[in-house]
């Protein structure tokens, strides 16, 4: 089977391309073209695993390139997209032309190519602050954001092909992926690697809000249960995935210090907190339905993926690869 992947440089891209690999899928992954030719995280998987890969250097915003890219693919997992909420209200048109631009580029090639099945990526900002918990596929979408905004047009998009053409379409909508690889503007790489490098404090944004935190090898097992599940199961559905169980930022930084066995200092840091009324309170999934169409269940705990994550980070050589002293949009 050849699986395309877009954004596949990125956190959970680079650990999808890993999954695939190991389910035994010739994987082609696209890359978002640079002159340096950097791969991202696929230049950091070993030569076992980049053996299978064919790494194309292209752009989801070019409609040429994506018809290129997807032919012939078994299954397109879509994934490429502007997902850093703080730089969305600096640079919104950019959100806009990548997460819904380049989306409906992946959909116009998968209806021109017939590709058997296409999984999209949504994202649980999608729903704003909760209005009731736990958050199921009928919750209301609210865009607290451009970034929130530019992903509810993509999904649309994905809901209006399979509705008018037909197209063999799931979009999985992961709750928050945390995990090694991780970008330092998601806030658990923020905790521990600012703790790792040795920081006095922490600077955070805001720690009231609550999130439902899913380890990155789960959230790259829900793609592959959505892609190989029966058409009649998941074939125009959009289904969460996440654990159902929600902590505060602030009870994050705590459990990080115990687990570093490191007291820590909050320090609010007033560049890192969103609008008042941009800032999403509660997020908190009802993963129900993936878990029934998919027996697909997490296999990780919290602690013991915040474990896994805090090794990574602790790793000199992966520190080195973070500018702890500069915060990240």
């Amino acid at each position: 089977m050849l699986a395309a992947v877009t954004g596949a440089e990125g956190f959970i891209g680079s650990h999808l391309v890993e999954a695939l690999v190991a389910r035994g899928a010739r994987v082609r992954a696209m890359v978002l073209y640079n002159s340096f030719n950097s791969w991202g995280w696929l230049e950091t998987l070993p030569s076992t695993v980049l053996d299978e890969v064919e790494v194309v250097l292209s752009d989801v915003r070019d409609a040429s390139a994506v018809l290129e890219f997807l032919r012939g693919a078994d299954v397109v997992y879509h994934l490429a997209a502007l997902i850093a909420i703080p730089y969305s209200y600096r640079a919104p048109s950019s959100y806009l032309e990548t997460n819904a631009r380049g989306t409906l580029n992946v959909l116009e090639a998968a209806r021109q190519l017939e590709t058997p099945r296409v999984v999209h990526t949504s994202t649980s900002e999608v729903y704003g602050t909760a209005r009731q918990v736990p958050i199921d596929e009928r919750h209301p979408l609210q865009a607290q954001s451009p970034y929130a905004a530019s992903k509810i047009a993509g999904d649309k998009l994905v809901e209006s092909f399979h509705l008018s053409f037909g197209l063999p379409v799931v979009t999985l909508r992961p709750f928050n992926t945390f995990g090694p690889r991780q970008s330092a503007r998601a806030v658990i790489p923020t905790i521990i690697s600012q703790i790792a490098a040795g920081k006095p404090s922490v600077h955070l944004g805001a720690t009231a809000p609550t999130r439902d935190f899913t380890f990155v090898s789960d959230t790259a097992a829900a793609y592959l249960a959505v892609a190989t599940a029966g058409s009649e199961a998941v074939v125009g559905r959009t289904l969460n995935a996440g654990t159902g169980t929600e902590i505060s930022i602030g009870a994050v930084a705590t459990l990080i210090g115990q687990l570093m066995d490191r007291t820590i200092e909050v320090v609010q840091d007033p560049e890192r907190l969103r609008p008042d009324a941009s800032e999403v309170m509660r997020l908190v999934s009802d993963s129900s339905q993936l878990r029934a169409l998919t027996g697909w269940q997490p296999e990780h705990s919290f602690e013991d993926g915040l474990r896994d994550t805090i090794r990574w980070f602790t790793d000199p050589e992966n520190l080195a690869r973070y500018k702890v002293d500069l915060f990240t949009l």
